[in-house]
């Protein structure tokens, strides 16, 4: 349990680069996420192109445009229908160069977005060795993907069976079932 003694309003405006830092991990804890999506190509060698992507949403643009200017990359755009602002960082280098690093220096708190930042990181690595661009690796790859945002709420558009469908052997079907004593 945590005890606080006194509450202070703090202005963005005095913060240190460091204490800055921290504070946007602070906000994209909770509003921000770390993905991995699934694009068919038909011209990639396995059919499939892996997009990471880090993103946060926001009614108000002005944290966004903080974050981007202490990440150096990525975009903002808004949705005409609800007026909602998103920052995104879609390019590979960009992710590891400069927001897995930030990420690292100040890192989220919770156990599940610390969860979901560590498997984005391990993907990240499989990717810049370019193993999405084989089948052994882009199935390690969707394997560890399938943990990110774990949840009921989780939609996405491809999963692994959409890649690498279970099929059972004709022997296996043929055989007739193992019985318990």
């Amino acid at each position: 349990m945590v005890i606080m003694r006194s509450v202070r309003k703090i202005s963005r405006k005095g913060l240190s680069s460091e204490e800055l830092g921290f504070f946007l991990s602070g906000f994209v804890e909770g509003e921000g996420s770390f993905n991995v999506s699934l694009r068919r190509k038909a011209d990639y060698k396995v059919s499939w192109q892996v997009v990471m992507s880090f993103n946060v949403s926001q009614k108000d643009p002005t944290l966004l445009y903080i974050l981007k200017e202490q990440l150096g990359c990525g975009i903002i755009k808004v949705r005409k229908i609800d007026n909602l602002y998103s920052y995104d960082a879609t390019n590979p280098q960009d992710i590891i160069q400069k927001v897995i690093p930030y990420f690292q220096k100040f890192p989220v708190q919770s156990v599940s977005k610390l969860k979901n930042f560590s498997i984005f990181c391990q993907i990240a690595k499989l990717m810049e060795k370019g193993q999405h661009r084989n089948m052994i690796g882009l199935r390690k790859i969707l394997e560890l993907r399938e943990k990110i945002n774990e949840g009921k709420g989780r939609k996405r558009k491809y999963g692994i069976a959409d890649i690498f469908p279970t099929r059972e052997s004709s022997e296996t079907i043929c055989r007739p079932p193992k019985h318990r004593r």
